[in-house]
């Protein structure tokens, strides 16, 4: 499959997956991964942002636990090792990844030099931390979880963040929720949507709790949100 190496700031280096569409120059699009690490829904999600017109990049932030894991959300073993991974996982170390990702985005060939990050999961937490300390041009969070331990950052997003957020989210409880829409309802920056009726995770095509009309309407907010922001 197209990966791409890309070196870490301090020392070593990961490989993140890559897809192009038809036609270049075009925006890139970092997008972040769940805590199943880069596996077939996160290339099928980078895939069809290429087929939109992006540039897609999925870089692997297990990598210092684990390099190239890929398991699914259809066992409890697999459950049980991607937590293990998300509970090993050090963010600081995580967004610095992130950051250099963006950085090579920026200069790749094809690239048009504008560059927005897509996080799902644990990679919607690093969405909301990549508005608040990258320099990308837009940032898209999908049902990030710890995001209301982490309101004391946003006075620092100063470009376009959007939000998708569950209403039964199991792993970002309504307090939670609650918090986050308080905290974050005044920035003149953030764009945040409740989808009613739906669980985490309620975009992943496959999963437990997929819901086409939620994951369709946010899609289209997506788009919306994407052609404003790096066309």
């Amino acid at each position: 499959m197209p990966e791409i190496k890309i070196k870490a700031a301090d020392g070593g280096s990961f490989m993140a997956y890559m897809a192009t569409p038809k036609t270049t120059p075009a925006a890139i699009i970092v997008v972040i991964q769940e805590i199943f690490g880069v596996n077939e829904v996160m290339r099928d999600i980078c895939n069809d942002l290429a087929s939109d017109g992006f540039i897609t990049i999925c870089p692997d932030l297990f990598w210092r636990q684990e390099p190239g894991i890929q398991i699914t959300d259809q066992s409890e073993a697999e459950w049980a090792r991607a937590f293990e991974l998300f509970n090993g996982f050090d963010v600081e170390k995580g967004v610095s990844d992130l950051i250099e990702t963006v950085k090579v985005a920026r200069s790749i060939d094809g690239s048009n030099g504008k560059v927005g990050t897509m996080g799902f999961c644990l990679g919607g937490k690093m969405a909301y931390l990549m508005a608040t300390r990258s320099d990308a041009d837009c940032n898209i969070s999908y049902y990030g979880v710890g995001i209301q331990d982490l309101l004391g950052e946003s006075a620092s997003i100063k470009k376009p963040l959007l939000m998708h957020i569950a209403a039964l989210d199991k792993f970002v409880p309504k307090p939670a929720q609650d918090k986050i829409l308080a905290g974050l309802k005044d920035h003149p920056q953030v764009e945040a949507h409740v989808y009613p009726e739906v669980d985490h995770a309620f975009a992943r095509i496959g999963g437990e709790h997929y819901n086409k009309e939620a994951a369709t309407l946010a899609h289209q907010r997506t788009a919306a949100f994407l052609k404003n922001n790096l066309s």
